[in-house]
């Protein structure tokens, strides 16, 4: 029962990714020319994908609805060329759907947040360049002092309970320290979304997305257009309210032999405005004392 039950839920998940990408394509951008009269259903419907895709309504209906999960791959290549999947996209559909096939029931324990020593030396020797270690829901478990002072205000929360989807949504000055906010957030809830879709009842997951669900109608609304785009590498440019505007490369990488925790390095061309900013931020805690610890208040 608990076997089926977990393919049910997997399969839903599949439902859900289909009906969020399908509502993001037009008839026009789909080659479907569309009639005169009012469109109820934003993006293509369910008929006109399932024809792009050379499958049934019927059998699509049933993708959507969770009551199939045993696509075969020639199926799911067609969809995802229907839907006009990027790479990342169209690999998370087949996770979702081989998840749903074999209806196994993940690990329920709650991930280590121990960053092990020699992580921790990499923080140090990273520097000045900020560098964090993140848990695979964003929450920050080590950082050299840049990979803090990057995010103004954080420093005041509890250890526990920093986090970098929390931040960005929650906290007042992540509006301001971010300028093209829109992108990062999106970057935030594509991650989780991603996660999601293989691990849908993970706890750790679980909480941080119902506290976000309840608490961000932004979130909320990022949510539901079901991204799951990430971004491993680019810039980022912040408007921090000590050394002013910063435009920073980044690297993400997956550290081995851990529960998707990941090194996340920021970085700037020495003999630059920006890699002179980043030397002051390393060293503003050498020229004041550490700020007090106040309670988290989403």
């Amino acid at each position: 029962m608990a076997r089926e039950q977990q393919g049910r839920n997997s399969g839903t998940e599949l439902g859900r990714f289909l009906r969020a990408r399908r509502t993001e394509v037009s008839p026009e951008e789909a080659g479907i020319t569309v009639g005169p009269g009012l469109r109820r259903t934003p993006g293509l419907r369910r008929e006109e994908l399932a024809t792009l895709a050379g499958v049934s309504i019927d059998y699509y209906a049933r993708l959507e609805r969770g009551r199939e999960v045993h696509p075969s791959p020639a199926v799911l290549d067609a969809l995802a060329r229907a839907l006009q999947l990027g790479e990342i996209e169209h690999k998370h559909l087949h996770d979702l759907c081989l998840r749903a096939a074999r209806g196994q029931s993940p690990d329920r324990s709650t991930p280590s947040r121990t960053v092990d020593p020699g992580t921790e030396l990499l923080l140090e020797r990273l520097r000045p360049f900020p560098a964090r270690v993140l848990s695979r829901t964003m929450d920050l478990l080590a950082s050299n002092p840049g990979g803090l002072r990057t995010l103004p205000g954080i420093e005041r929360w509890p250890v526990e309970q920093r986090n970098i989807a929390t931040y960005v949504f929650l906290h007042p000055m992540a509006r301001e320290l971010f300028p093209d906010w829109e992108v990062v957030t999106r970057g935030c809830v594509a991650r989780l979304r991603a996660l999601a879709g293989t691990d849908p009842d993970a706890p750790d997951l679980a909480e941080l997305v119902e506290e976000l669900l309840f608490k961000s109608p932004d979130f909320t609304r990022l949510w539901e257009f079901y991204d799951v785009r990430g971004f491993a590498q680019g810039h980022k440019t912040m408007h921090h309210p000590e050394v002013g505007a910063l435009t920073l490369r980044y690297q993400s990488l997956l550290i081995e032999g851990t529960p998707g925790h990941r090194l996340v390095t920021y970085y700037a061309l020495p003999d630059t405005p920006d890699h002179d900013a980043l030397v002051l931020l390393d060293q503003a805690d050498q020229d004041r004392g550490a700020s007090p610890t106040e309670e988290y208040q989403g």
